[in-house]
């Protein structure tokens, strides 16, 4: 937004992002006059009380606000004591967060029943071999049956993981057995997940669940209602309808803009909304339209999630992650950003004012105030799609500002998957993790990592990514990456096969072996889930435990910043995974819930939560972690093994 009033304290561009493009757009941004997100942030002093979760806005009695200093020096005005607020504002983040998830997972579901019944001709069903995979894991016979006939079960089946009111969903079924136990004996399996939210925002409610261990068991279904559900569902019906990824090379940051080109700008998290565009700007009579304005053509990039998703699947260029969404418009080039939902800034639209940008909004679940709403429906694609072509293509032809267009570009490897890693160690007809949790026993790769999430303009933008991977890579750790967090280290160049010398002789030995990078990137943040399915691989291939929490491996979210986070890492709790959050946590140390979370879960068969602020910190908390899995699984020293090769393949077949 265009702004009268200076900064109180400016610092320089560097200081808030590592992102050589971004600070060239903030410093823009500032001799324009106009104040974007990473300003803002700066200036943004949170609340003390309500950072520590520390006070209760449920009823009207209050709001109650406790001392994080003394949290049981008093009780709320109902009698609720600390450990029952921060359970309940934890609870309503983790539900909002789930809520989101599956809303997104039940709209893909929506889409696939569309296609198998005929509605939608514009989409299809491109990965016959992913669907009878997926329909296989959830219990379906699929010899001797049509596509459309397994499909159409298929459809049945995933509609329990939301409509379920007793029960378990379906892709439980996936869960190592031992997992899977353990959340029967405490009576956490997922039923539904309408079911599930509901039932946790119901207990959060005054005169409700008041006991923080309670409300916990009932958080941690919810969660996994998300990541065992919704996200899941979400993933696996995209692969099928659009294809799965594979390894591709796609360029990363803000210099994928071209001037003479009409930019058009796709940034959320449909991916129905972006395979929709990419098939509307190869219509010759648009790319005519273009070139009769002046330009050479019409160039489609993504940022944020449906960015990253499209980078995976197709190698479309990616402007960058959630932290540079509002700088990128600063460059002038941006004819059109187009938006659905999740992780879309309100501040876009006041930005996109100021340099005569098309803001356009697609979904009904998603509406901002000053943007244009165009309706994106599935069985009609074009009828969107068109109109923010003709908008786009227009604005090119009528630019009236200087255009800045940062240059870095840089590429980097992406579209891993869990199928894909699979086939990487062991071919088309050895497809095994066994490869994997070979060298893993014999100390080559330490453990694994998940280090996932957004960018948060309390810190350094990607900074503490970078250097928390670096620090993993450099003891071994394969790190493996969706979202935000996969765009800050493609941008730093970790993603590709020649950045394996930044990793320990180990890791380092087996990427070069085998032709990988030390960091590979999964997708989306809803394709967190790809991590879950790698990870009951791991357990199923065996000498790796029985049970998810066995294995050597830690999650990390370094730069966290929505509710949906905080849904992810929970999940990733119920599952067994250590997890680390940077930035700040909202509990309070030496409070009852703050070590039920850190500690007392992990005692009761489960993973734990962690936070830290410094990046090498965390590293070293995760490698603690998994260096204490070694130990209890009797691999921590190790062991000399043969690295299977493509030629020892060969000679075992």
């Amino acid at each position: 937004m265009a702004s009268d009033k200076p900064i109180k304290k400016q610092v320089s561009a560097s200081e808030r992002t590592i992102c050589e493009a971004t600070a060239q757009m903030l410093e823009k941004a500032r001799r324009d006059g106009v104040l974007i997100d990473l300003d803002r942030g700066y200036e943004m002093k949170p609340c003390p009380i309500g950072v520590e979760s520390a006070c209760c806005k449920h009823c009207y009695m209050g709001p109650c606000r406790l001392n994080p200093r003394d949290p049981y020096k008093k009780v709320g005005v109902c009698g609720a004591t600390i450990d029952t607020i921060m359970a309940r504002n934890f609870a309503r983040n983790v539900a909002t967060g789930s809520a989101s998830h599956n809303d997104h997972g039940m709209h893909i579901l929506k889409l696939f029943k569309d296609i198998v019944d005929g509605h939608v001709k514009d989409f299809a069903i491109e990965d016959t071999i992913k669907l009878e995979r997926v329909a296989k894991s959830v219990g379906i016979e699929v010899e001797g049956k049509e596509v459309y006939e397994v499909a159409k079960e298929l459809c049945v089946e995933l509609d329990k993981t939301f409509s379920n009111v007793d029960g378990e969903m379906p892709f439980t079924k996936r869960v190592p057995k031992a997992t899977l136990e353990q959340w029967r004996k405490d009576g956490i399996v997922p039923r539904g997940a309408m079911r599930e939210v509901m039932e946790l925002m119901s207990r959060t409610h005054i005169g409700c669940d008041q006991e923080y261990n309670n409300l916990t068991k009932q958080i941690s279904r919810t969660a996994l209602a998300d990541g065992w559900g919704g996200s899941m569902v979400a993933t696996e019906l995209s692969d099928i309808m659009f294809g799965t990824p594979s390894p591709t090379v796609a360029e990363v940051n803000m210099g994928v803009l071209k001037e003479e080109y009409v930019n058009i700008i796709v940034h959320g998290h449909e991916p129905a909304m972006f395979e929709g565009m990419l098939a509307a700007v190869s219509d010759q009579f648009y790319i005519d339209e273009a070139k009769a304005r002046g330009a050479a053509g019409i160039n489609l990039v993504g940022m944020c999630c449906s960015g990253a998703e499209m980078m995976s699947r197709h190698g479309v260029p990616h402007a960058g992650n959630f932290g540079s969404t509002e700088a990128v418009i600063v460059t002038g080039a941006v004819d059109a950003m187009v938006v659905d939902i999740q992780c879309i800034k309100q501040g876009l639209s006041s930005v996109a004012k100021c340099y005569d940008t098309h803001l356009i909004t697609t979904n009904p679940r998603c509406h901002i105030e000053g943007a244009t709403h165009i309706e994106f429906e599935e069985r009609d694609p074009r009828d969107c799609t068109d109109q923010i072509l003709a908008k786009a293509i227009s604005r090119f032809g009528s630019r009236s500002m200087p255009v800045e267009i940062p240059k870095q570009v840089q590429k980097g490897v992406h579209g891993f998957t869990h199928e894909y890693i699979e086939y990487m160690l062991g071919g088309t007809f050895r497809g095994s993790y066994s490869p994997l949790n070979d060298n893993i026993i014999n100390g080559r790769i330490r453990g694994v990592a998940g280090v996932v999430g957004c960018t948060n303009p309390k810190v350094q933008q990607d900074s503490v990514h970078v250097a928390l991977v670096r620090e993993l890579i450099k003891n071994d750790v394969l790190v493996l990456q969706t979202g935000c967090s996969q765009i800050a280290l493609a941008k730093a160049g970790f993603l590709t096969p020649e950045a394996a010398p930044l990793a320990g002789p180990g890791l380092s030995e087996v990427c070069e072996t085998v032709g990988m990078p030390p960091v590979l990137g999964l997708g989306s943040c809803v394709d967190n889930t790809r991590i879950l399915i790698a990870a009951s691989a791991m357990v199923e291939a065996g000498g790796l435990g029985n049970s998810l929490a066995d294995l050597p491996v830690a999650g990390c979210a370094p730069e966290w910043m929505s509710e949906k986070a905080l849904a992810i890492g929970q999940y990733f709790v119920a599952s067994g995974v250590y997890t680390v959050f940077g930035i700040g946590f909202p509990t309070i140390k030496g409070t009852k819930f703050h070590d039920l979370l850190f500690n007392g879960l992990e005692q009761q068969g489960y993973g734990k939560w962690g936070s830290a602020s410094d990046p090498i910190e965390i590293a070293h908390m995760m490698i603690a972690h998994i260096d204490k899995k070694r130990k209890e699984l009797g691999i921590d020293k190790a062991r000399e093994r043969t690295l299977v090769d493509m030629s020892d393949r060969r000679d075992i077949a």
